[in-house]
């Protein structure tokens, strides 16, 4: 009799279904380069400029404000309406001199093109509720340049309630100069360099980011070793003969390349205003015991316990067959079954880093 190493036929589509569900995890869980990585170049500009907002109901400078004053004089200057004296102009309360700012995006912007300003008062004006800008011409943040490379007007918007003398103008900027001359700031020598970004930064980082791009554009290269790690967050990355009259579509593939569990700096950022804790990365805790109001909690090695104050609560965070560091989050966890109130758990954490047990870079909001 002939036996066969065969699944039965209704196994068949669940095994595929099992390998199909697997492989679409594995592959949800790859970050693309592009996420954690630029390019070396591609940077934001700042535009910046003074303008004039009109139109305010009575909560503008007012006339004792002589910058603005000043500006609203050239302003009727030049649409050919001059005032022979500032007195003219004393009732002028509907006005409010204003400082714009505007960010050409990191991956450049075309002449034609519209992007947000926001205003800011500069004077004493109360309010720029209901006012719109003036046409007004933005510069680059190069004190050597003073050409007028975008153009500012429109509405104001506020934001916030609580703050009237900020606003912000959507889609209120004109773009009057072509910001795209990226592939001379990116390209130097037929290579780039790849930037991590600050919560990835690390030697082991660096070197794993010119591993997945050795293995992904190997083919590419002819075996060849493309990218080299130079510092920690910095990785050189040399372009293949047959792209050196395309460089950008090789940027884009290895910008594309995917990393498993990209490294992440150790942070807690704690902001009491919203009682919000942010843990990112594996954040260990040396062996310690916190006594907190009418709580004690001991963190690592249980010997430590003998220091703990008798008749208060105790919390065991880790069995006889852990070892010391513990984890942050689980110290959270335990803290949040007992009902601690979180500005309590704030505090702790903040005394664990001002002991030196939290191993973390700590940031408060």
């Amino acid at each position: 009799m002939r036996h066969t190493n065969r699944l039965p036929a209704v196994l068949v589509p669940l095994v595929v279904t099992l390998a199909l569900l697997t492989a679409s995890r594995e592959a949800a869980a790859r970050v693309r380069l592009e996420n954690i990585c630029s390019v070396q170049g591609q940077r934001e500009q700042k535009l910046m400029g003074l303008g004039l907002v009109v139109g305010l109901r009575g909560t503008g400078d007012g006339g004792d404000y002589l910058p603005t004053i000043r500006a609203l004089g050239s302003a009727l200057r030049l649409l050919h309406n001059p005032v022979e004296t500032a007195e003219a102009l004393k009732n002028s309360d509907n006005v409010a001199l204003v400082l714009i700012e505007a960010t050409i995006p990191a991956t450049g912007i075309r002449r034609g093109q519209k992007i947000d300003c926001y205003v800011n008062s500069i004077g004493a004006a109360k309010s720029l509720r209901g006012g719109r800008l003036m046409m007004s011409p933005l510069k680059t943040g190069v004190v050597a340049d003073e050409r007028a490379v975008a153009i500012a007007s429109g509405p104001v918007y506020i934001e916030d309630s609580s703050v009237l003398t900020s606003g912000k103008i959507p889609n209120g900027v004109v773009i009057e100069e072509d910001f795209e001359e990226f592939v001379s700031m990116f390209v130097e020598n037929n290579s780039f360099t790849l930037l991590l970004d600050p919560a990835h930064s690390s030697f082991h980082a660096a070197s794993e980011v010119a591993r997945v791009v050795n293995a992904d554009v190997s083919f590419e290269a002819n075996g060849q070793q493309l990218a080299k790690p130079i510092g920690p967050g910095v990785v050189r990355v040399e372009i293949p003969e047959q792209y050196h009259s395309a460089p950008v579509d090789f940027i884009a593939q290895v910008l594309n390349v995917g990393i498993d569990n990209p490294h992440t700096e150790a942070r807690v950022i704690l902001n009491s205003k919203t009682g919000t804790i942010v843990v990112t990365g594996e954040v260990e805790l040396s062996p310690v015991v916190v006594s907190h109001r009418n709580l004690t909690i001991a963190v690592g090695d249980q010997a430590d316990l003998a220091n703990a104050e008798p008749g208060n609560r105790f919390v065991p965070l880790m069995d006889q067959s852990r070892q010391a560091p513990q984890h942050l989050r689980e110290l959270v966890d335990a803290l949040n079954q007992l009902k601690v109130p979180t500005s309590d758990v704030i505090e702790i954490i903040k005394d664990l880093h001002r002991s030196g047990k939290l191993h973390a870079v700590l940031i408060t909001e």
